[in-house]
Formats: C-alpha cells, sequence, structure tokens
C-alpha cells in the first residue's frame, strides 16, 4: 500500500519541479525581450527567491519518494542494471537525476556565495531542461523499450 503513495508522491513533485523548469526556460526566457529590464530583474528576483523556498522541499520529496519505490520494488533491478532494459533505463535516469541534484546545489552555492550571474542561470537552467527531457523519456521507456 505504501508504494502507490510513494508513486503519486513522486510524480507530483515530478510535476512541480519539471513544470517550473519548463516555464522557466520555455517561457521567461521568452519574455525577457518583450519587458523592460528593470521590471525582467523584479520578475527574475521574485521567482528566483521563491523557487529557493520551495524547491529544496520539492526535490526532497521527489528524491525521498523515488528512493522508497527504488528500495520496494526497483532494487534487484539496479543491483544488475545489464541484465535488462528496464534495470538499465532505471540506472540511467537516477545518474541524470543526482546530475539535477548536482545543478540544484551548485546553485544554490552560487547563490549564497553571491556569485551567480545571468550566464550561469542561464547554463543550469538550460543543463537541467535538458536532463529533465532525458528523464521523462527514460521513465516511459522503461515500461515500454525492451531488448
Amino acid at each position: 500500500m505504501i508504494y502507490p503513495l510513494f508513486l503519486t508522491l513522486h510524480l507530483f513533485a515530478a510535476l512541480a519541479f519539471i513544470g517550473t523548469v519548463f516555464f522557466e526556460v520555455l517561457f521567461l526566457e521568452s519574455i525577457r525581450k518583450q519587458l523592460p529590464a528593470k521590471v525582467m530583474v523584479l520578475l527574475e528576483q521574485g521567482i528566483s527567491r521563491r523557487a529557493r523556498q520551495l524547491m529544496p522541499w520539492i526535490l526532497l520529496a521527489l528524491f525521498g519518494a523515488g528512493g522508497g519505490m527504488v528500495w520496494l520494488r526497483y532494487w534487484p533491478a539496479l543491483m544488475s542494471p545489464l541484465q535488462s532494459s528496464f534495470g538499465l533505463l532505471l540506472s540511467l535516469k537516477i545518474v541524470l537525476a543526482g546530475s539535477v541534484l548536482g545543478h540544484f546545489l551548485w546553485a544554490m552555492w552560487l547563490f549564497k556565495s553571491a556569485r551567480m550571474n545571468a550566464r550561469y542561470v542561464h547554463i543550469i537552467h538550460t543543463s537541467v531542461f535538458l536532463h529533465m527531457v532525458a528523464i521523462v523519456l527514460l521513465a516511459k521507456g522503461m515500461f515500454y523499450i525492451t531488448w
């Protein structure tokens, strides 16, 4: 009974995280050209402040629920990932998720050390966006791709 709870929590946390990244990359970047620079700075500061408040909790739920799912159901597939397409795709998904977490920790360190700038924001957002697309494709592929 606990696995469905972990799965639901994982999906909602993924929805929140991926939705935020998609918004920032696909919407916010194009809005930049349409708004005065001062307004854009205020908008980005507000979004950034709110994201720094929420994202640690969302990531905790995402990784906690994902870890619970692995513990309850997928551990055998991860013990020998080359034995099945599912195990290999899940392993790749976990590696990419770990990289996303690394990006997040790097961004938090840049903010805390006052080194974050527009270039880093663009690099991190674009990289995390590409990671998230790959993770979603792997998540679906795990259940439909076999060899």
